[in-house]
């Protein structure tokens, strides 16, 4: 049975790769995002033509909520709160803290609160909240403050929102992604090694000496991990690690 998901971050990287896998399946896909091209792009590479996009800032509430009207009534089976930046951030006058945290943290609580009344009005079973993560909020990276509190936050509105919506029979979990295949990823390779003095190959097997596996994700993992979790019944407020060993919890 064909089912409408939501996805943030939609024109690149992870966001694109669960687009792909969830309409392959036969989904419709809502595309958000805040590049119009990328989203076309998308669009453009995915099976059916059903699905649609939405340019936006997931910073901004007011605009989440102007595209949510865009939708009406129309039910959403389930959100995948995907869209982040990462980098660095340093103290002073272009400190990125409020960048970074109003987008992943601040910018995942406003979709979901735009976008909750359409996915109240699905007659699924269950519905879903996905939230995308990171390692990075189980680990302490110097100058990645930011990126590190921001991705740890999510894992606390994700159990905050996964007692509150129990009732209303939506399952609400986080994926924790290592090293991904993704732009995100390859510029942090080369910003860091920049910062390093080293190469970008070279720090990139520095980076894997932490990883048991000695590899990166491919976007398409996190994608079939994503599928899963839209499809199954008993999950709810779990963090589900997916980075080739690099952290493992008991």
């Amino acid at each position: 049975m064909s089912k409408t998901f939501l996805v943030t971050g939609a024109g690149s990287g992870i966001g694109k790769a669960i687009v792909q896998k969830l309409a392959s399946n036969g989904n419709k896909c809502i595309l958000v995002g805040r590049n119009p091209q990328k989203l076309s792009q998308t669009l453009k590479e995915i099976n059916g033509e059903n699905h649609i996009s939405l340019a936006c800032d997931v910073r901004h509430f007011k605009t989440l909520e102007r595209e949510a009207k865009v939708l009406g009534n129309e039910p959403i089976d389930g959100i995948i709160a995907n869209a982040g930046i990462g980098g660095e951030n340093h103290r002073g006058e272009k400190d990125r803290w409020n960048e970074i945290v109003d987008t992943n943290l601040s910018g995942t609580y406003n979709t979901i609160n735009a976008f909750l009344p359409n996915l109240l009005k699905s007659e699924s079973g269950y519905k879903n909240i996905i939230l995308m993560s990171s390692v990075l909020a189980r680990l302490g990276v110097p100058n990645y403050s930011a990126y590190c509190a921001s991705k740890a936050g999510l894992l606390g509105l994700m159990r905050s929102w996964a007692n509150e919506f129990a009732p209303k029979r939506i399952l609400v979990n986080a994926i924790c992604p290592g090293w991904v295949n993704t732009k995100m990823a390859q510029d942090g390779l080369e910003e860091i090694s920049e910062g390093m003095g080293i190469s970008k190959d070279e720090f990139f097997n520095i980076a894997m000496q932490d990883v048991p596996l000695k590899k990166m994700s491919e976007p398409q993992e996190v994608a079939e991990l994503v599928n899963y979790l839209l499809n199954q019944e008993s999950m709810t407020g779990q963090t589900i690690d997916i980075n080739c060993g690099s952290v493992m919890n008991s």
